[in-house]
């Protein structure tokens, strides 16, 4: 693999450093971003951390649940175990692999 980009850095004498600009920008990370090291026989490689974006949507959602149960307590309530027993029932031959791949176009 050719070379992109190659910097240094000094390690501080508490273990930190700065990672170069031109590092950060090679791998998409900004202020706040999150970078991993792998160490493994052929030396020590330095990846972008992928983090998950939250949904606006979900949270607002569960913020809006939130506000709810802390306003009306009385009406957070157990499952009622007649309706695990029907749910069971509807699904009972529906088979699910959450390891198996989709099929075809998602949308979320």
């Amino acid at each position: 693999m050719a070379t992109i980009v190659q910097e240094r850095s000094r390690i501080t004498a508490k273990g930190q450093t700065t990672v170069p600009k031109a590092v950060r920008q090679a791998l998409g990370v900004s202020y706040g971003g999150e970078i991993a090291f792998v160490v493994d026989e052929h030396g020590v490689s330095v990846r972008r951390v992928e983090t998950e974006e939250a949904d606006p949507v979900i949270g607002a959602f569960l913020g809006f649940l939130e506000q709810d149960m802390l306003r009306n307590p009385q009406h957070v309530v157990a499952f009622p175990p007649s309706l695990a027993d029907h749910m069971a029932a509807l699904t009972e031959h529906v088979r699910v692999d959450l390891d198996e791949a989709i099929d075809g176009p998602v949308a979320l």
